[in-house]
């Protein structure tokens, strides 16, 4: 039953669209509803930009200017039970000082953005289980465990 994926993308805005089509083509297989399906990959948008703009976004380049850093987003993929999908994204970033605050709905640290602060929660809401792990100034990892409806035994 041990079905990975392990992919490294780029950690940048332009590769969330990726991020979602990969998502989504793991899940296929296990031939998921069209709500499951969004539910999925909305998470992984959430989890990969979040990633790419806190985890990475806003770091200066040698000039002082904001630079837009390619560093890698690892994204695992995992059937750990018949139907239930484990999702894991992880960045090598600066972390998250305060895990329990950055949950909070509406709370942000982009509010020059229009960042609405609900990443969290939507990832919150379109899975089973979420697990967000940070260090400061060494990364973090979120883990996503998605339980579809149907099962036909594949």
């Amino acid at each position: 039953m041990k079905r990975e994926l392990k992919v490294q993308l780029a950690g940048v805005l332009e590769n969330q669209a990726l991020a979602r089509s990969i998502a989504a083509a793991y899940a296929a297989e296990l031939d998921p509803t069209i709500d499951e399906l969004t539910e999925i990959k909305t998470a992984v948008s959430e989890a990969f930009s979040n990633a790419a703009l806190h985890g990475y976004g806003g770091e200066k380049d040698e000039d002082g200017k904001i630079a837009q850093v390619q560093r890698p987003v690892f994204m695992e993929f995992s059937l750990i039970a018949p139907q239930t999908i484990m999702i894991r994204i992880t960045d090598k970033g600066r972390g998250i000082e305060d895990i329990a605050k950055a949950m909070e709905p509406m709370f942000t640290t982009d509010v020059g953005q229009n960042r609405s602060g609900m990443g969290f929660t939507v990832m919150e809401s379109f899975t089973d289980k979420l697990k967000v792990d940070s260090r400061p100034g060494e990364g973090t990892t979120v883990t996503m465990i998605k339980k579809l409806d149907t099962y036909y035994g594949f």
